[in-house]
């Protein structure tokens, strides 16, 4: 079960965090218990698809606490890019810089398993499902989300969560830094500037 944090005080949040470097490493290694616990049938391993940038280092992360928890794991790592995938491509944002998708093996047939560091409206999930159709037809798909925030505007929940942030006002953000890009794990919630 994933914490939930009380809803803070709208008009006192400037900079709050949520968890820090060690959090994120117990948070990280419940959830990859859970994927082992309740993962996929035993003749076809799950098949971890981080969605780029932060999604892609948690499901690396995923991959080898799953193994570590369990040696008979036998998870695959891919990553997504959902840049060309995104309805907000063309409405006045800057260039998209496209990553590479990174499916070594097929989807098809396979449970795959989406990572990504923070859900809020769903439609980065959403684009994440229409790019992993292109490649393939998995038996299904579930979702893996560092932390939960509220403010869906898709019908999308996750089967794995970190943290659960109940309440964040509209002007604030969610910031995962993890090492791999920002030198630190810490998850913070910011007012937007």
């Amino acid at each position: 079960m994933s914490p939930r944090l009380p809803p803070p005080d709208a008009d006192l949040i400037e900079r709050r965090e949520i968890l820090d470097s060690a959090g994120i490493a117990r948070t990280l290694r419940r959830i990859a218990s859970e994927l082992v616990e309740r993962g996929g049938p035993v003749d076809s391993p799950l098949y971890l698809v981080g969605i780029r940038t932060g999604g892609a280092h948690l499901a690396a992360r995923l991959v080898d606490l799953m193994r570590a928890h369990d040696d008979t794991a036998r998870p695959v790592l891919g990553a997504v890019d959902i840049s060309l995938y995104r309805d907000d491509v063309f409405r006045g944002l800057p260039k998209p810089e496209i990553g590479p998708t990174d499916l070594p093996e097929s989807i098809d047939g396979r449970v795959v398993v989406l990572v990504d560091d923070v859900l809020f409206t769903g439609r980065s999930v959403r684009a994440a499902m229409d790019a992993l159709s292109d490649f393939g037809r998995p038996s299904a798909i579930r979702l893996a989300v560092l932390v939960d925030r509220a403010g869906r505007e898709l019908p999308i929940q996750p089967d794995f969560v970190g943290v659960k942030l109940a309440t964040v006002p509209r002007d604030h953000r969610v910031n995962v830094r993890l090492k791999e890009t920002d030198g630190e794990d810490r998850i913070l919630v910011e007012r937007r500037v």
